[in-house]
């Protein structure tokens, strides 16, 4: 006797994307760490706190020279371009190779315009912080009332 079953278009595709990822988890593809790394695992990791008066910036580059850093602000749009130095090892053998390297690049649009000639940055235990000041226009101004007599 014949068994009938019902086409199902999304089984279908869970099952391709399941054979896909089967491809990219096996022995060769662990070889090449760049095709395993999803779009989001490359992404610099931030943390972007606003006060009253400036943005801090906060990213996570353990490991990172910050002097081979490229930090720039154009348009309220702020960049931060780097490279992780993969290390040469040919007579090396790898269990497994999770640290990332190549190269990275992550921009990010401030939501106010900003004074970027007075940014300061600095780098400690692989944190680069960026404290980037309001400009004054946006500020919020305190108004004092007057007592009228």
């Amino acid at each position: 006797m014949t068994t009938l079953t019902r086409w199902d278009p999304i089984r279908e595709m869970m099952q391709l994307q399941n054979a896909v990822d089967r491809l990219f988890e096996s022995e060769l593809a662990s070889t090449l760490p760049l095709w395993r790394q999803s779009a989001t695992a490359w992404m610099l990791p931030l943390d972007v706190i606003e006060t009253e008066d400036e943005f801090i910036v906060k990213a996570s580059l353990p490991g990172i020279n910050p002097d081979e850093l490229d930090i720039s602000l154009t348009d309220n749009v702020l960049t931060i371009k780097g490279e992780i130095k993969v290390e040469d090892d040919e007579d090396v053998r790898y269990h497994l190779r999770e640290r990332r390297f190549g190269m990275f690049q992550r921009s990010i649009s401030l939501p106010v315009p900003v004074n970027a000639d007075k940014v300061e940055a600095g780098y400690e235990n692989g944190v680069l912080t960026l404290h980037i000041p309001k400009a004054e226009e946006v500020k919020p101004k305190h108004i004092s009332i007057k007592k009228v007599s």
